[in-house]
């Protein structure tokens, strides 16, 4: 007797979901013709996107902020540890990054994690944990740090289902499972409600513009907004959605879904977005970024870009420049691609910011 019934081949229905996918993707993409038809397009994009992230479902509630730590690093940083409330008993810890000569013109960046780091403690750039560091080293992860030591302002989140967020506290005693979320989790109580996780994590980010709106000490009218991988998403839909964001830094989180989420099915629970691909590509909801600054960062062996590589991101890339064009703005963006696997790029940080910028 043997443990297991042979098997010698199975049948899978990527090919029919594929060609559903051909048939069915992209009814709302834009398919007008000049700048007026771009803008109408875009107003009515951002309806549907926000209908099928579940915005509405969204509670507004009071911040009650409150400071909970307060240091000041090595480099005269400091690093303050806060909670608010972005919905009734829905509390977000956040690290502010605040560098010493911050002031009324500084740029205040939303920096969201994605995954594999804990949440904000990697991009925070907390070294003085092993398994954290190992992340930063690993991911380039601590871009939340990079933009503090370049002047600006850096609001570090949990997003939900990561670090102080975990639905379990044992969840966060021991490795590898500390370093890792609750997506999966939050997507079989959320989506049955109509509330996918990327909705979540959208709401909560435009709750800390709030916030920083609030705390009025930064040059909100320059709100930004950077991430990785994950934290690329989420800066993505936000930028897409939160017209407050004025600037935003897309890395690791650019590419053509079917190639990267439908062939690429082990993806996390949090791309998943109910109805999402029978409306747009990620390259239309880029698009919805248009005309404000942005920047792209691709690298050429990151698998998250799919079976065909490159090519899947350039795709996307002639969708969004064709947007860019049609609003005369092709110099506010720029795409970047670096050899090597999924990882943060800080190397040119400074420079493309003046760029898109026109600040030193």
């Amino acid at each position: 007797m043997t443990e297991l019934p042979p098997i010698a081949e199975t049948y899978t229905i990527l090919p029919s979901l594929l060609r559903r996918y051909d048939r069915f993707s992209r009814q709302m993409r834009f398919s007008g013709s000049g700048r007026d038809d771009f803008l109408f397009w875009q107003g009515d994009a951002r309806k549907q996107l926000a209908l099928l992230l579940g915005l509405e479902k969204m509670e507004r509630c009071p911040l009650r902020p409150r400071m909970t730590e307060k240091y000041v690093l090595q480099d005269g940083i400091q690093r303050e540890h806060w909670l608010v409330e972005t919905e009734p008993g829905v509390v977000m810890p956040f690290y502010l990054l605040i560098p010493p000569d911050a002031g009324a013109d500084t740029r205040p960046f939303l920096c969201p994690p994605g995954h594999g780091g804990a949440g904000k403690y990697s991009v925070a750039g907390l070294h003085e944990y092993t398994a954290i560091s190992q992340k930063i080293d690993f991911y380039n992860y601590d871009y939340g740090m990079q933009l503090a030591r370049c002047g600006y302002v850096a609001l570090c989140p949990d997003c939900r289902g990561f670090g102080e967020r975990r639905e379990e506290l044992s969840d966060t005693f021991e490795l590898p499972v500390a370093l890792t979320g609750d997506c999966l989790r939050l997507a079989r109580m959320g989506e049955p409600l109509g509330i996918p996780v990327l909705g979540m994590l959208v709401w909560d980010l435009m709750r800390a513009a709030d916030y920083l709106e609030q705390r009025g000490e930064w040059a909100f009218s320059k709100l930004s907004s950077l991430g990785f991988s994950g934290g690329g998403m989420q800066t993505l839909f936000l930028s897409a959605l939160d017209e407050r964001i004025s600037l935003a830094v897309v890395s690791g989180y650019f590419y053509g879904y079917r190639d990267s989420l439908l062939r690429q099915s082990w993806n996390c629970s949090c791309n998943y977005v109910p109805h999402l691909w029978e409306y747009f590509d990620m390259g239309d909801i880029a698009s919805l970024i248009a005309p404000r600054p942005l920047l792209i960062q691709t690298c050429r062996d990151d698998r998250q870009n799919g079976p065909r590589g490159v090519e899947n991101v350039l795709e996307q890339m002639a969708i969004l420049r064709e947007a860019y064009h049609l609003l005369d703005a092709e110099h506010r963006l720029i795409h970047e691609i670096y050899d090597g696997r999924h990882c943060w790029h800080g190397e040119h940080l400074r420079e493309n910011l003046s760029a898109l910028t026109n600040e030193t």
